[in-house]
């Protein structure tokens, strides 16, 4: 059961960091190659769905879900608990950055009067595509450090038998 905790945590989280990635090389540059046309471009396509739901479901989900694998893998060594912190401070270190970096800039580039804050908006669009790569950068610790952990488990096992 942990390992399966373990492993939706890895799946979950690499997930994340994959569209992270993919949000920084095709999106941003999407939105800030033409802008205003580009932002109305972006605007229009996410007029149903707001791709912000994705992080604040996805990235607290994953805060839960190596937690979890903290708490299960508790007893099985100091090394296992380090890694898996090591995942849960970056993986905690998205959400902040999500929520506190990102969510302002989105709202500036989807939200704001356009004819009046253009500034704004390309001020935004810059920095979003900029410090994306950090929350990328993040999600790829968390990612590997995961992996270390559960290599540092199925080594020790092997070790045990």
């Amino acid at each position: 059961m942990k390992k399966l905790i373990l492993f939706f945590s890895i799946i979950r989280a690499s997930g994340l960091t994959v569209v992270s990635i993919y949000n920084t090389i095709i999106d941003a540059q999407s939105w800030s190659s033409d802008i205003p046309a580009s932002i109305q471009t972006a605007r229009d396509y996410f007029q149903h769905i707001d791709p912000r739901r994705f992080y604040a479901i996805g990235g607290p989900l994953n805060e839960v879900l190596i937690l979890f694998t903290i708490i299960l893998f508790w007893k099985d060594g100091v090394s296992l608990r380090v890694w898996f912190a090591i995942s849960f401070l970056a993986y905690a270190a998205i959400v902040v950055l999500t929520f506190a970096y990102f969510v302002p800039r989105d709202l500036i580039l989807f939200t704001s009067s356009i004819p009046d804050h253009l500034g704004q908006i390309k001020v935004a669009a810059a920095q979003w595509s900029h410090v994306n790569w950090l929350r990328s950068l993040l999600g790829l610790v968390g990612v590997l450090s995961s992996f270390k952990g559960l290599d540092t488990y199925y080594g020790t096992a092997r070790e045990k038998t």
